[in-house]
């Protein structure tokens, strides 16, 4: 057993069958065929039940993934915490919601650049679920993600406090179909969750989901007047969409969403991650994005103002 058989027990595992996995791993598949045989005779027991249609782990082929899942990734934060011993500056791959991308980070990341330039930094955007999957999974070292987390797996610290708001066009939306229309992303969105409680506990049903994949669509359909959604208020209250939308605050119990930054509790905190951190830190002490002046109040009566 090595890492090579290790990489092949993973592969077939992850893909399902041994052609996806010898593409995987840029080989032919007789050889991850034959690797996969030599380990069952080293083990002496089946590691793959073969299908009629790919091939799936036993209990002993599941066992053997997992610890070489975790052996991998292991090995990829040596190799990570030597080069930054070496002061190669290592790779980062770091997760997190668009819109914290779109307006949280830009002076963060500016600011690790330019004291990191030899980091090999990585920007894999996505929602809070996926973001918690790739995290466990061990294919990014960190994520930016919303509300509470409790995984006896991960850690993580709060970064950033945000306040959601309803967004509406500032001309109004006068259409009852808009009204009752959602715009956001995806399901596994914590922003999303939220915003679905908040049109039930206004009254808003039955209400439709629209789904995109980017911040500016929604917010351009929104300002169309095909319908409302829910983001955070410093979102709105920056250029280019200061003025444009009128954000009507949520109870307070749905208004408070926090961002924390979570890994994984057998990570290695690499220098680059830990001066990652650290400009994180420095860019919320120094207030960035939260030190935008608030826009006018939307003048909401408070019998409506739960949206």
């Amino acid at each position: 057993m090595d890492l090579a058989g290790l990489r092949v027990v993973k592969a077939v595992a992850d893909a399902g069958s041994v052609s996806r996995a010898a593409e995987t791993l840029n080989c032919v598949q007789s050889n991850v065929t034959a690797r996969l045989k030599r380990l069952e005779e080293d083990l002496g027991v089946p590691l793959f039940l073969r299908l009629s249609r790919g091939m799936a782990p036993t209990p002993a082929g599941r066992v053997l993934a997992d610890s070489a899942d975790r052996v991998l990734r292991l090995v990829a934060q040596a190799r990570d915490a030597v080069a930054d011993a070496a002061g190669r500056g290592g790779r980062l791959s770091v997760g997190t919601m668009e819109t914290t991308a779109a307006v949280r980070l830009p002076p963060i990341l500016a600011r690790f650049h330019a004291e990191n330039p030899d980091v090999d930094l990585t920007i894999v955007p996505g929602p809070t679920e996926t973001m918690l999957g790739e995290v466990l999974a061990g294919r990014i070292d960190g994520a930016f993600v919303s509300g509470a987390v409790e995984h006896p797996e991960l850690v993580s610290q709060p970064v950033f406090e945000e306040e959601l708001v309803l967004v509406e066009p500032a001309s109004g939306i006068t259409s009852e179909s808009g009204r009752n229309t959602l715009l956001a992303f995806r399901r596994g969105c914590a922003y999303r969750a939220r915003a679905e409680t908040a049109m039930r506990e206004a009254g808003r049903v039955p209400y439709r989901v629209m789904e995109f994949g980017a911040l500016e669509a929604i917010l351009g359909c929104v300002g169309a007047g095909m319908g409302v959604t829910v983001l955070p208020r410093v979102v709105v209250e920056r250029e280019p969409w200061r003025g444009l939308f009128t954000a009507r605050p949520l109870p307070p119990e749905l208004a408070r969403m926090p961002t924390r930054f979570v890994r994984r509790a057998d990570s290695m905190e690499t220098v680059a991650l830990r001066t990652f951190l650290e400009a994180v830190a420095e860019g919320n002490s120094e207030g960035g994005a939260a030190s935008l002046a608030p826009t006018q109040p939307a003048g909401l009566i408070p019998s409506r103002a739960a949206c």
